[in-house]
């Protein structure tokens, strides 16, 4: 018959049923999985939650002074030396070389010249392995000028000091150029303030101490220099932070004729409506 189609052809797969209940239950499937993951991951945050990064700061090193003069000592002996005298040498580095070095502590003497340390100091130190504290001792000499040497330093189990192994020759720590901070605080701008602390300050360089007690507070501890200066000048008054401390720059004048520049951090307060000092630079008491 005209205005009839063909039939529509269809098709029949055939499928296994356990695959057709899983493709329908992977919504479900998927759904149970994410639950129990939010699950465990509360049960992780109540039984162990994350701990914050703490930068620690270094611990600090309690100062062993026994072994800083040990370290002190060695380095003055080792460094100090005449090629005539190799004997003598060895005999004063013997206590310190004992059985774990050798003879002389590794040095073989040249066969001229000589050299003495004019002063040792320690200038810096650290924690080394096992413990050890290692020091690196600023020494002067008469010949070589200024020597680093590195001296690693032990307590035995008896507590006794020795030489963690040989020394060692080392750059000077590092330095930087002075930077006056205090140029960035602000001008004291009160007159009355600006002369207690010349008036302070003049009394306190010439050692007149009964004059200076009439600017200091009564519980103010001061101690005046060993030798008397003259003040020229206060070239900078500025206001420490805080509010209660002043930082002077003076000019003052030796009897030998120097001139110097001279720093003072001085404590102030008001009392009955003046300003009086509490202290001038240190704490004769600490």
């Amino acid at each position: 018959m005209a205005g009839v189609g063909r039939a529509g052809r269809v098709t029949v797969t055939s499928r296994p049923m356990w695959l057709i209940r899983l493709s329908r239950g992977l919504p479900r499937y998927a759904l149970y999985g994410v639950a129990a993951w939010g699950v465990i991951a509360s049960a992780r945050l109540a039984i162990a939650p994350p701990r914050p990064v703490v930068q620690r700061a270094p611990r600090a090193v309690t100062p062993d002074r026994a072994a800083e003069g040990f370290a002190v000592l060695f380095a003055r002996r080792y460094l100090s030396w005449e090629s005539t005298q190799p004997a003598a040498y060895q005999q004063s580095l013997a206590p310190f070389v004992g059985e774990g070095l050798s003879e002389g502590a590794g040095v073989a003497l040249p066969s001229a010249g000589a050299q003495q340390v004019q002063w040792a100091e320690v200038v810096g130190e650290r924690i080394g392995a096992e413990g050890q504290r290692v020091y690196t001792v600023a020494c002067q000499t008469d010949t070589s000028g200024l020597i680093y040497l590195s001296v690693g330093v032990m307590r035995t189990a008896t507590g006794a000091l020795a030489l963690a192994g040989y020394p060692a020759l080392v750059g000077a720590p590092a330095a930087a150029g002075a930077d006056d901070v205090v140029e960035r605080f602000a001008d004291v701008a009160d007159p009355a303030l600006e002369a207690v602390v010349e008036r302070a300050l003049r009394n306190y360089l010439a050692g007149a101490t009964s004059e200076l007690a009439a600017d200091l507070t009564e519980s103010a501890r001061v101690s005046v220099p060993a030798a008397p200066l003259t003040l020229d000048s206060v070239s900078q008054l500025k206001w420490l932070p805080g509010g209660g401390s002043v930082f002077a720059v003076v000019q003052a004048g030796e009897s030998r004729g120097a001139t110097l520049t001279l720093a003072y951090e001085l404590d102030v307060v008001t009392v009955a409506g003046r300003w009086e000092i509490s202290a001038i630079q240190s704490n004769p008491y600490q």
